[in-house]
């Protein structure tokens, strides 16, 4: 078998499962929430540029459902497939075929980037595609300068990273470090290819700057709030998200790329120019989200894209093994596939079953509802059958809402957006803050589901409406076993509307309300109980 050959296979194996995957399993928190960026069309949104939506779209309108979970995946299944292609491209250029089908295999591989990103639609299947795009585009034009249809290229793809995700950022950070330390190399600077790119790059991203100065910036205050912590050093957050991050990519392959980097790094002299311009391209979002976990937590996430340029490099070690030592290497990569597939395998199986979750009485599992991953994509269509049972779905005077973003998101998929849904959240309500108006629901009666117990005391939602009633109280269950406890009230009438938006005066009313709300959690009254009276509320 050739090396293209088993890269097609490699494909074609990988895409099956995750499809197979993407129609077994429920949505996430995160997928429910942009799902809904697919029925908002937008230039942007407050946590994300707008490519996942426009990948989501793509799926669910060709197939016709827009509340198919295979549709709303299928997409960022493609988008993974091209991305293994991009991968066994560089790395097969720069060292071989064989090197380029093993980087390709070692990114399917990961746990974050093979298991969650080549299936689920999230934000960083996008970016992986373009950003690995954007590296091949770029390897190109850095040995012909003077082709600008390479530059044209890199742009382009440049661009499209950047609608994807903002940590694109880290690839023009990264050239120009590359550029400045290769003497070699800085007269590229005097070109006019690079800022060809980058200006192409930021006409695409324009609309994003557009959205973002329309809306006080926003997207880019939350984003770049994120960074930020106290000024106090903590290695307890550093170390952890170390380890997460070894956990995500497993260590298996998060160990071979440090090593692998840190030897690109310690023979620098001696290596090719390509490698040098991997390293560069690493040092950007590795210090800067390395930085930022020894003051706060960090998700493991966020600097992984640091590590993909060592991927081809890992390729060429693979490679280089298989030929010197071929059983030890294929007990490895054995095992490692192994692990990836009965890792997918467990998670369906426990998705459906529950069968590691313990039950409220105890039992041999290991998992709680709250410690099982695989708990907040399950459920959710009981609680839309439940409110579909109690006529709150076909009543047009309703809307629905929880006081978190992505259980509301929850509810509007399972519910297939029936009933309007609102985030009622003072201080993150996300993109529900710009898909609906404060003053909408003013005079309107508001189905509240609270899901487990609600840190936001009962009285303050109360308040907000002429009556409330309680409607139903009951477990989602799997298997026998609790997942969430649920609630649903009727509050009737809204008397005025709640500031959950970003404009300056609805932030200036809230600031008001937070200490209102402080003193209302002096005086928690619980949620009132089925069968209990109406209760009337304050009327300010």
């Amino acid at each position: 078998m050739t090396p293209h050959h088993a890269t097609l296979l490699l494909i074609a194996t990988s895409a099956l499962l995750r499809l197979a995957a993407g129609l077994l399993l429920g949505l996430g928190n995160d997928e429910a929430y942009h799902f809904l960026y697919a029925m908002h069309p937008a230039a942007s949104y407050f946590d994300h540029p707008p490519m996942v939506a426009w990948v989501e779209m793509l799926g669910l309108y060709s197939v016709g459902d827009r509340f198919s979970t295979l549709a709303l995946r299928v997409g960022f299944v493609a988008l993974f497939a091209g991305s293994t292609w991009l991968m066994a491209r560089i790395a097969g250029r720069w060292y071989g075929g064989w090197a380029g089908f093993f980087a390709a295999l070692a990114l399917n591989l990961t746990g974050y980037y093979g298991l969650a990103v080549g299936t689920f639609a999230l934000p960083d299947g996008p970016l992986l595609f373009f950003w690995l795009l954007t590296f091949d585009r770029l390897d190109l034009a850095i040995e012909e300068p003077g082709k600008k249809r390479l530059w044209v290229g890199v742009g382009l793809a440049w661009g499209l990273a950047m609608l994807s995700k903002y940590h694109a950022v880290f690839l023009p950070a990264g050239t120009v470090l590359y550029l400045l330390v290769r003497p070699n190399r800085r007269r590229l600077l005097a070109t006019p290819g690079p800022y060809l790119a980058v200006a192409l790059g930021l006409l695409i991203f324009s609309p994003v700057i557009a959205w973002n100065a329309a809306n006080g910036w926003a997207s880019f205050a939350f984003q770049g709030g994120r960074a930020m912590g106290a000024p106090t050093f903590r290695p307890d957050y550093l170390l952890g998200a170390i380890a997460a991050q070894a956990a995500y990519l497993f260590p298996w392959i998060w160990a071979p790329l440090l090593v692998v980097g840190w030897r690109l790094a310690a023979g620098w002299k001696d290596r090719h120019e390509r490698e040098r311009l991997a390293l560069c391209l690493c040092v950007a979002p590795l210090a800067m989200f390395t930085a930022v976990a020894c003051f706060r937590p960090v998700l493991p996430h966020w600097g992984l894209v640091g590590l993909l340029p060592l991927f081809p490099s890992l390729g060429r070690e693979i490679a280089n093994r298989a030929q010197t030592q071929p059983p030890r290497t294929r007990r490895r990569l054995a095992f490692a596939a192994s692990f990836s597939i009965l890792m997918l395998a467990t998670t369906m199986s426990q998705y459906h079953f529950g069968w590691l979750q313990r039950g409220p009485d105890g039992g041999l599992g290991i998992l709680t509802a709250k410690t099982d991953p695989t708990a907040e994509l399950y459920g959710w269509d009981q609680v839309a059958d439940r409110l579909d049972r109690l006529g709150l779905l076909d009543d047009p005077r309703t809307f629905l809402f929880t006081r978190n973003w992505y259980q509301s998101a929850q509810i509007a998929h399972a519910t297939a957006m029936r009933r309007p849904v609102v985030c009622y959240n003072l201080e993150d309500a996300r993109g529900f803050a710009f898909w609906s108006q404060p003053g909408d629901w003013v005079g309107r009666d508001g189905v509240m589901v609270m899901i487990n117990d609600d840190y936001t005391p009962f009285s303050f939602y109360e308040r907000w409406f002429r009556s409330c009633e309680p409607l139903d109280d009951f477990p989602v269950l799997r298997g026998g076993k609790p997942v969430r406890r649920v609630r649903i009230f009727r509050l009737n009438e809204q008397l005025a509307a709640l500031p959950f938006g970003y404009t300056a005066d609805q932030v200036q009313e809230r600031a008001r309300l937070r200490s209102q709300l402080q003193g209302h959690a002096a005086h928690y009254s619980p949620p009132p109980e089925i069968g209990a009276n109406p209760r009337a509320t304050r009327r300010d």
